[in-house]
């Protein structure tokens, strides 16, 4: 398979393909003339990362994740460990998100919206601690 029909079945761009083989996600074989071909195991693995990374995990994790998906005698405790520290980070951001939207919720209700210069959101945002 070409990198076309490899990017058209995973649903990954072209791009994003060569940049993981760049990074040493994946490794099709060269042609004689230096053209990637890529395997149904490596169109798997594209599929893999894709929907990992759909998910948020990062590259590294990414790495680690296709490592243990393709060791059969990785103990399931291992996927578990890394799933649940991604999945804390996930909590972590929705949690600074709350905060961000609750400030900014905060300051949008004090702003009359008026014609005056006067600006809570402005004054808020000038300041070093934002309530």
């Amino acid at each position: 398979m070409n990198i076309g029909e490899v990017a058209r079945r995973s649903g990954l761009p072209a791009k994003t393909i060569r940049y993981y083989e760049e990074i040493d996600l994946i490794r099709p074989q060269r042609s004689e003339n230096g053209y990637r071909s890529f395997a149904e195991n490596d169109l798997h693995k594209l599929a893999f990362l894709g929907r990992a990374r759909a998910l948020g995990f990062t590259i590294e994790e990414c790495r680690t994740l296709l490592a243990l998906y393709e060791d059969e005698t990785r103990e399931s405790a291992e996927v578990k460990r890394v799933a649940e520290e991604h999945l804390r980070h996930i909590d972590e951001k929705i949690a600074e998100l709350q905060d961000m939207r609750a400030t900014l919720s905060h300051l949008v209700r004090a702003c009359a919206g008026d014609d005056r210069p006067d600006c809570p959101i402005l004054q808020g945002l000038a300041n070093e601690t934002v309530e």
